[in-house]
């Protein structure tokens, strides 16, 4: 089928001579040229397709949850049927932001006690409805924290999750941010003698996660008081703040995360969706949008949109970012999750991941194996392996095991190690069945 295009002959050729153009291939010029040729196959009927795709689906590998010991950003954890139930009603279906007020109201107060949890366990005093993912969301507290200072310098921790990392240097290539990476030490915590020699006049922000991406539970207050007069950002796991004193406690200026362990499953990693807060009084300069609470002409209560920072709403040089859309499915899917849990319900699972993360580590270390770090951590840790983990680690996964991640995927230095993790949903069986696996091996 070839595709519709509305123009004439002569209006495409006023348009590229507007442009300075002869032909309209040289608008593609930058495309490889790989790309241009799909070789696609003929097209099928229904009922082919539908077999073919059933056959492709056979071949996935699933892993029961009781057997997943991986995390490092996505977790296994027991969503409640009622969940699901309640985020798929077609009142909700949508992952686009709910402009209309007059018939949203469902959705914008799931978003409003969206943001209300979201502060409550951050300990912060303002949170907006969503971003695209934990990674994205700590690119945007580096912006927000640019815009705040005026300062280019930031430096972040080594025990940053990496991708999040990563995620940061694209966002801020055309800002002219300046990134100084903070190492750890032996305990896993980052470096607050290096850190303080880091900081200087041009510094604007100290980005750490808390827990770590290797586990380890940060001390915030030590790392707020080497950070006096600096944007601290603080990127931390739902469920840990269930157990630790939130960030907002230590002093933080935003707290950002990945909302996945609540309620969202894993589905081969995504969708997940950001959650952002903030201090009351940087919100003009924080991006997304805010739900509020009003009362209509007849006082009764209502919700409605009350910030919204993007190009598209205000005058595009004092936008605070382009963030087009939200993951308001999400959003509400963790607003549902939570308040089935409820505090208790939360603290619970937490107690349980910590349990049995502890739990593992005290058999991997009576199998022979040793932690790499010494510091607290609370369902994550590092241990170290035998040589050739990474083959060890498939051969597990085509068992039906999704063992610890292996580190040396993102550093070199850790070559043979292995990122453990460990939630409610593990057994003490499946975790002596993973020990006993791994200790065939040493040699």
């Amino acid at each position: 089928m070839n595709p519709y295009i509305p123009h004439t002959e002569d209006e495409i050729r006023q348009m590229l001579e507007v442009i300075g153009i002869e032909t309209v291939e040289e608008l593609y010029r930058d495309i490889p040229v790989t790309s241009k040729n799909l070789n696609l196959p003929d097209g099928l009927d229904e009922f082919t397709v539908v077999s073919k795709l059933k056959n492709l689906s056979l071949k996935n590998m699933v892993i029961e949850k009781p057997n997943i010991f991986m995390g490092a950003g996505v977790y296994a954890h027991y969503i409640p049927q009622i969940v699901k139930f309640l985020s798929s009603r077609p009142e909700f279906v949508t992952a686009y932001t709910p402009y209309q007020a007059e018939v949203s109201q469902g959705t914008l107060q799931a978003l409003f006690e969206y943001q209300t949890m979201v502060c409550e366990l951050t300990g912060m005093e303002v949170a907006n409805s969503s971003m695209y993912d934990g990674a994205s969301a700590l690119a945007e507290a580096v912006l927000m924290a640019h815009r705040i200072s005026n300062k280019r310098k930031v430096l972040i921790s080594r025990a940053v999750h990496p991708e999040y990392i990563q995620t940061c240097y694209t966002y801020a290539t055309a800002q002219d941010i300046e990134f100084e990476t903070v190492p750890v030490t032996k305990s896993g915590m980052t470096d607050l003698a290096v850190l303080k020699k880091l900081i200087d006049d041009d510094t604007s922000a100290v980005v750490v996660q808390y827990p770590n991406f290797f586990g380890i539970v940060e001390d915030l207050k030590m790392i707020r008081e080497y950070a006096d007069g600096l944007v601290l950002i603080v990127v931390t796991e739902p469920f840990a703040l269930s157990l630790l004193e939130p960030p907002g406690s230590f002093g933080a200026d935003i707290v950002v995360g990945e909302g996945q362990p609540l309620g969202v499953s894993m589905n081969y990693g995504g969708p997940g969706v950001g959650f952002f807060a903030t201090l009351e009084k940087y919100v003009r300069k924080m991006p997304g949008r805010l739900i509020g609470e009003t009362k209509d002409s007849e006082e009764k209560t209502g919700y409605v949109m009350i910030l919204q920072t993007r190009e598209q709403h205000i005058r595009r040089e004092k936008a605070t970012s382009n963030i087009c859309t939200n993951h308001a499915l999400m959003a509400v899917t963790n607003a549902i999750f939570m308040s089935i849990l409820g505090p208790q319900g939360m603290r619970e699972v937490a107690e349980r991941s910590y349990t049995n993360a502890h739990y593992l580590a005290k058999k991997l270390l009576e199998s022979g194996f040793e932690l790499v770090f010494d510091g607290p951590f609370y369902n994550e840790f590092v241990v170290r392996m035998r040589s050739e983990y990474d083959k060890i680690w498939r051969k597990l996964f085509n068992n039906g095991i999704l063992a610890p991640l292996p580190l040396e995927w993102y550093y070199s230095e850790f070559k043979d190690c292995a990122l453990a993790c460990a939630t409610e949903v593990n057994t003490k069986e499946s975790i002596e069945k993973l020990v006993d696996l791994l200790g065939r091996d040493i040699v």
